[in-house]
């Protein structure tokens, strides 16, 4: 059988495809930040039935939802003890952050100084309209949430960039883009009772009386610089989407529109998700995909069920599941074709992308699909009518990259990474086909279903 299916063009209308897509921006013009993809999801899950363990004196039905630390998330459908057929994501993104002490004053300009988070490239984020998001925690637990030029009124932030008539020093990208220049522009307006420092004073006077937060406040702080940007349709047939977050939020999305309409009876495995933070910086914390919230979760719905050794029925259960790894992949650039593998690369429209392995080199830090799953998934999804391909982040020796999928699979899982491919990863306006988009939809919810 050819590995290629098709089109996804040909196969969908494109109203089916446009209606997805248009639901989809709602959600990634909203999810600026985990936090904003975690509360979104909540509210959808809440919405279509499901209760949070968290809230619920008993643990009865088949619908349970559990929110860690607001930036991650667990969500089951249906009867655990047959097993669990979970697509699991990320929902943080590649971004700017403040730093913990950021504010300063210099020759009459307020900045603010940063840290890159997750893999960037720093000149891509320079001279880029900036929206400030997050939340500020005062000192006795008021959390007050900051969303400052997210609106069309709002002033948004820039980090200048040195123009060209005194950069002209021929320079490696990694000496020329300098994490400590990448210093925020706050402000120019001095305030008229101080002397010192008087312009960062007015900017902290406008941050008390419209946000009551005061200097000390960033220590206590998730303030994250992220893209002013809104999603557009791209080409002039509209056939991508540019938007800023898409890894790997889209595979978020996808995953709980799934789990919602994935049809679950007695008789099947149940359907989960699991969302993680903190992928985009090696999954550490007690929000990443290292942290087993998740594993408490299941426990207490085992206990719910009658059975006294939790630990042991864990241990079987995860032995009947089985783990989609979903994240975004590497799309075919004809601009860039010396870096792709030709026959093991996604193309555009082509639906979903398998990728058997992930790592580096030598296939290091990898997580890699047994040949026995990866034929379970190829059955479901022909026989499905899925459009879906195979995929690799690179020729050898030049790409690698990791997902979440080692660090489930060492819980025992039978783990499979898969996704949409991207181009323009980790830029702050990535790239997706809708037909990809889509079709990736589909794969989640039959494999939700079937496997």
């Amino acid at each position: 059988m050819a590995i290629e299916k098709g089109l996804v063009w040909k196969k969908r209308t494109r109203e089916e495809i446009e209606r997805f897509s248009e639901n989809y921006k709602l959600f990634i013009d909203f999810a600026k930040t985990e936090r904003l993809a975690v509360e979104y999801f909540e509210k959808l899950l809440t919405e279509n039935g499901f209760i949070n363990i968290e809230n619920s004196q008993e643990v009865a039905g088949e619908r349970f939802f559990y929110v860690n630390r607001g930036k991650s998330l667990v969500a089951i459908k249906g009867d655990i003890t047959k097993g669990i057929n979970f697509v699991v994501a990320h929902v943080d993104a590649p971004r700017i952050d403040l730093r913990p002490y950021p504010l300063y004053e210099d020759n009459g300009i307020a900045l603010a100084e940063t840290h890159y988070y997750g893999g960037v490239k720093k000149y891509q984020w320079l001279s880029l309209p900036l929206a400030l998001v997050g939340v500020v925690v005062k000192e006795h637990g008021e959390k007050i949430n900051v969303c400052i030029g997210c609106d069309e009124k709002d002033p948004v932030f820039v980090l200048p960039d040195l123009l060209p008539h005194l950069d002209k020093e021929d320079r490696k990208v990694s000496e020329q883009f300098k994490a400590d220049k990448m210093n925020l522009l706050l402000g120019s307006i001095p305030i008229d009772e101080e002397k010192k420092e008087p312009v960062k004073q007015y900017v902290l006077k406008i941050l008390k009386e419209k946000y009551g937060i005061d200097e000390e406040d960033f220590i206590s702080a998730d303030l994250e610089l992220v893209p002013a940007l809104k999603p557009r349709d791209v080409g002039i047939d509209g056939s991508f989407i540019g938007a800023y977050g898409h890894d790997d939020r889209i595979c978020a999305y996808q995953a709980v529109m799934a789990l919602l309409n994935a049809e679950i009876y007695e008789d099947q495995k149940a359907a989960g998700v699991i969302l993680f933070d903190r992928e985009e910086i090696g999954s550490e914390g007690d929000a990443g995909a290292q942290a087993r919230f998740y594993r408490s979760f299941l426990r207490k719905l085992i206990k719910s069920k009658g059975y006294s050794d939790s630990e042991s029925m864990l241990d079987e259960i995860i032995s009947k599941s089985t783990v989609i790894s979903a994240d975004v992949t590497t799309l075919y650039d004809p601009s860039y074709p010396e870096v792709h593998d030709k026959l093991n690369v996604a193309k555009a429209g082509y639906g979903v992308a398998i990728v058997k392995y992930t790592g580096s080199r030598g296939k290091a830090g990898a997580s890699e699909a047994h040949a026995e799953l990866v034929a379970k998934v190829r059955n479901v999804l022909n026989k499905n009518g899925i459009s879906w391909q195979v995929s690799l982040l690179g020729k050898a020796d030049v790409g690698g990259g990791g997902t979440v999928a080692k660090f489930l699979a060492k819980e025992g899982f039978d783990t499979i990474d898969m996704g949409p491919g991207l181009m323009s990863m980790h830029a702050p306006f990535e790239l997706v086909s809708k037909a990809d988009l889509y079709e990736t939809y589909l794969a989640f919810k039959v494999l939700m279903e079937q496997l």
